[in-house]
């Protein structure tokens, strides 16, 4: 992914603001698309952009907080950065629980904003090429047959193919086969890296299709 490009959503209903803003941000580089209400924000709002939100809490259609929430429950992890007027500590500690990058008052200052901004888009790149990361392993996942689904459970469990044959009623000379597909479908050459591909995406998703898959392994005891 490229990560030079970079777009800020600014959402303020003060066009004064808006201006001021949209200047100060496209002068540090960053693409800048202003709206002076959240529903046009939502309307207009593109996931699949990286960048981050700067939103004013205090919208005429809108509280600020809603609007995070609102790309939160369509499970769009667009990383905000709220300006108020007149915000409290109470609010400021719910956006931040919430996942809000910063919590700025106005007016707003110049350095923090950018810093803020730079930390947010951090933020999105990293989770956006975990994101990538999690989809591909689930792909190559996915390509596994139930057999070699099972063996990778085996495997990332620790146990030797003399074993894991007894485990499934087979013998080593076959479990050998299934497991060499597997590691070349799964793209790793050792069973470290098996473990770390796998451990990437948690134990979700085609993980769940075999049992035994995602148990507690001692790496220092792992054959490679």
């Amino acid at each position: 992914m490229d990560g030079s490009v970079s777009t800020v959503y600014l959402v303020d209903d003060d066009k004064g603001v808006r201006t001021s803003l949209t200047r100060l941000l496209s002068t540090a580089g960053h693409v800048v698309r202003s709206y002076a209400s959240a529903g046009d924000f939502l309307g207009h709002h593109d996931p699949a952009v990286h960048g981050c939100a700067v939103i004013d809490l205090s919208l005429p259609d809108m509280d600020g907080l809603d609007v995070q929430q609102s790309l939160l429950s369509g499970r769009i992890n667009r990383p905000v950065i709220f300006v108020t007027g007149f915000g409290d500590i109470p609010t400021s500690v719910r956006a931040m629980k919430a996942g809000a990058v910063d919590f700025l008052t106005k007016p707003v200052d110049a350095s923090a904003l950018l810093a803020a901004v730079a930390q947010a888009l951090d933020r999105d790149l990293r989770s956006r090429r975990e994101g990538e990361l999690r989809h591909s392993v689930e792909a190559r996942l996915a390509s596994l047959t139930p057999r070699e689904g099972e063996v990778l459970a085996h495997v990332t469990a620790g146990r030797l193919n003399k074993q894991i044959a007894a485990e499934l009623g087979t013998v080593e000379k076959t479990v050998k086969v299934h497991r060499a597909r597997m590691m070349r479908k799964m793209g790793v050459r050792t069973v470290a890296d098996l473990v770390r591909v796998v451990a990437s995406i948690g134990s979700s998703g085609p993980l769940m299709a075999w049992p035994g898959i995602g148990p507690k392994v001692n790496h220092a005891d792992m054959p490679v």
